[in-house]
């Protein structure tokens, strides 16, 4: 079996009050030699008193995490918590920054960035794997130029991630890093192991053969006005077969649009419609962009698929850090099966949060859940 001070801790805690959450979640997933710990929290709780309260319990454990649109673990899909894992020392190194600024992001500040991370940390030897995670402002609207920027920086070196949420508010989204959270930040992990890893993404959705092309839009903002020269809102609910009255976030959900590139299908989910007919997305969109409507699998049997496939490569995992879209979420609540997924949750040791979008190798997506699986220890 592996030694006590080499375990991968998990946890996870629904307590209103602030201070009970935090003492509830450092029961569960404190250990005394933590190379890292990561925690993914529900906006309800007031900021500065968490912030405030994981310091007080943590002390000066380095620690990330940031603001969800809900929380996933053992329990399944839960809102209003905190869910969160601890790594041990013994099996992993760690180093960690912060990019502010977004709006002003470049390769070279994702450059030296990713050098800081470097210099901290020792080079990896035959037998080690090395992976960087990614948390990101989701309502900074900058996910894909510094995805690009770090993953650039890091060559070889995979990359994934999620974008901080606020619930379906939409209002601010935060990241959490040296004792305070920050928005229109990033924060990066570069994370080195002996133990087997994988990098993953997963989608349920093939496309359409019918085009919507983007003929009128606002990049900067994410926003879609025409739809083949036609309002966006109108063109789209009518390829999906719905009243334009009727879209909102659930309808969003079950009929994602995706652009392919060299084969690949990458969703660009629409986060919200607006009165005056314009469609706001999750991810970068231009004019020309062709998109096609997607059609939805089976969620279940796709992630068990997905799974098989991960623990084929590295063996059962211990545990399995997971991004995954609120659009997923939504869709499986309409689908009615939040169950089996969140008892896939446990049985996979998936701990995670639901994002306002998710990064893969320097790319950004939606409606998409992205992660790593990490494998159980060489002592086991």
């Amino acid at each position: 079996m592996e030694s006590a001070s080499a375990r991968i801790l998990t946890g996870h805690t629904q307590a209103c009050e602030v201070d009970l959450a935090v003492r509830e979640l450092h029961a569960q997933i404190s250990q005394p030699d933590a190379a890292l710990v990561v925690v993914f929290c529900s906006t309800a709780y007031p900021r500065p008193v968490l912030a405030e309260a994981l310091q007080h319990h943590f002390g000066d454990v380095p620690m990330i995490g940031c603001t969800t649109a809900g929380e996933l673990g053992a329990s399944g899909y839960q809102t209003g918590g905190i869910t969160g894992f601890s790594l041990p020392a013994a099996e992993f190194t760690v180093a960690t920054a912060r990019l502010d600024g977004l709006d002003d992001v470049s390769l070279d500040a994702g450059q030296h960035c990713v050098d800081a991370l470097l210099a901290q940390m020792p080079a990896v030897t035959d037998g080690q794997e090395r992976f960087a995670l990614l948390l990101v402002d989701g309502l900074a609207q900058r996910e894909e130029p510094v995805a690009y920027a770090l993953q650039r920086a890091l060559g070889r070196t995979p990359l994934v991630g999620g974008s901080a949420g606020d619930g379906l508010h939409f209002g601010r989204s935060w990241v959490y890093h040296d004792g305070a959270f920050h928005t229109r930040s990033a924060v990066l992990a570069l994370v080195s192991t002996r133990r087997r890893s994988r990098v993953f993404k997963t989608q349920h959705f093939t496309h359409d053969k019918e085009r919507l092309v983007v003929t009128e839009a606002d990049p900067k903002r994410r926003r879609v006005f025409e739809l083949n020269g036609l309002p966006a809102a109108q063109e789209y609910a009518r390829l999906i077969g719905v009243p334009v009255a009727e879209l909102a976030p659930e309808t969003f959900a079950a009929a994602p649009v995706v652009v392919v590139i060299d084969g690949t299908d990458y969703v660009r989910s629409i986060r919200e419609a607006h009165a005056d007919g314009s469609l706001t997305f999750f991810c970068a969109i231009e004019l020309g962009l062709v998109l096609r409507v997607a059609q939805a699998r089976d969620m279940v049997a796709h992630l068990d698929s997905s799974m098989d496939s991960i623990r084929a490569g590295i063996g059962e995992p211990d545990l399995v850090i997971s991004f995954d879209c609120v659009l997923r979420r939504l869709e499986a609540r309409r689908k009615h099966c939040e169950a089996a997924l969140g008892e896939r949750f446990r049985r996979y040791r998936m701990v995670g949060f639901s994002t306002y979008g998710e990064q893969y190798a320097g790319v950004h997506v939606n409606h998409t859940l992205t992660g790593v699986a990490i494998g159980r220890s060489g002592d086991e």
